[in-house]
């Protein structure tokens, strides 16, 4: 949506006048009315101001002459990603308000850490995360929800289902991700990947799978285990 309006924002802008953080606020969600203005806020470098909007991040000036969307904001000296640092800022949950009677409990070693995935049984890369990345992790308590991307994969909600109904629920996600093998039979129970769906759409997950760790903080794609590691690490320390 943010793209297709960028050309009419950026003439609109020509008679912008000079503006504030509260002023940018208004201006940004008059433009946008179906998406939230979560915040506005005013960068270390001279001019510029961060707007979080929707699930994105996008840059204008305090006289509103120019919009950035899509774009990344780079600090040279340091060579970090500043853009990517914000969001995961921005994006952190409460994990402990996640409904985890949604998911699928496993506990490796003593659990004392936690990890909560949302994984599409179709998904590649969430196979590759469960046979490559995760299954050298122990001591984490690992909670799967079940997020089918029927744009994607037509047959993953059927899936999704069998998982879920399966009397042996960790038992039959690893026999699909490790061997191809779904329960036998017709799904007797209700799955609830409609709740999971909703609370995806709520938490910005669009694509899987999604990592949220016990300090609210995501990490999105099958990362290689040593940074979930470090992750999880750092999320239990807080969390102390």
């Amino acid at each position: 949506m943010l793209k297709k309006v960028l050309v009419s924002l950026l003439l609109a802008s020509a008679f912008a006048v000079h503006a504030d953080e509260a002023s940018i606020r208004k201006t940004m969600q008059s433009m946008f009315p179906k998406l939230k203005v979560e915040s506005v806020t005013k960068t270390p470098y001279e001019g510029l101001y961060e707007v979080y909007i929707g699930d994105q991040i996008i840059y204008t000036d305090e006289n509103f002459s120019f919009l950035i969307a899509e774009g990344r904001l780079m600090d040279v000296k340091s060579r970090r990603d500043i853009t990517a640092a914000r969001m995961d800022e921005l994006s952190r949950i409460d994990f402990d308000s996640l409904p985890l009677d949604q998911a699928i409990k496993v506990v490796k070693g003593n659990g004392s850490r936690k990890l909560a995935v949302f994984s599409d049984p179709d998904c590649p890369f969430c196979k590759k995360l469960e046979k490559q990345e995760l299954s050298s992790i122990t001591d984490v308590t690992v909670y799967t929800f079940l997020l089918p991307l029927e744009h994607l994969h037509p047959d993953a909600a059927n899936k999704s289902k069998a998982i879920w109904c399966a009397p042996d629920r960790a038992k039959a996600w690893y026999s699909w991700v490790n061997n191809a093998f779904l329960p036998q039979g017709k799904a007797g129970c209700s799955a609830p990947l409609e709740k999971v769906a909703a609370l995806a759409n709520k938490m910005g997950v669009s694509s899987t799978p999604t990592l949220f760790f016990a300090d609210g903080s995501r990490m999105r794609g099958a990362y290689p285990a040593e940074d979930i590691e470090k992750a999880l690490n750092t999320a239990a320390k807080k969390s102390r």
